[in-house]
């Protein structure tokens, strides 16, 4: 089965935080030259070290988390920020939390 993936001009209700307290990624666009998705993530959970092929945004909608480069970062809700492209980097959640991911693709 195929993920529906939104298309230009509709419109997504981005929650922020899960019913059933299970973390998850909601992937909201893809296009050859930039995807968009949502990460909600529990108390507790992480995203493993790893890199992206393009230059990223992460901002946190609610809640904190502790992204991981070179340094330990704390992102608490309203918070932005951007990665170089292939940057490595971690993610742990402090509270309930749903990031706002942005790749943009050269």
């Amino acid at each position: 089965m195929a993920l529906h993936h939104l298309g230009p001009g509709e419109p997504a209700h981005l929650p922020s935080r899960l019913a059933d307290g299970n973390g998850r990624a909601v992937a909201l666009v893809k296009t050859d030259r930039f995807e968009a998705a949502q990460l909600v993530l529990a108390a507790g959970e992480s995203i493993a070290r790893h890199s992206v092929p393009g230059y990223a945004t992460i901002q946190c909608l609610n809640g904190t988390v502790l992204l991981e480069t070179d340094e330990t970062i704390e992102l608490k809700s309203g918070d932005w920020l951007y990665l170089d492209r292939a940057q490595e980097h971690s993610v742990q959640a402090v509270d309930d939390s749903s990031l706002l991911l942005t790749i943009l693709f050269e």
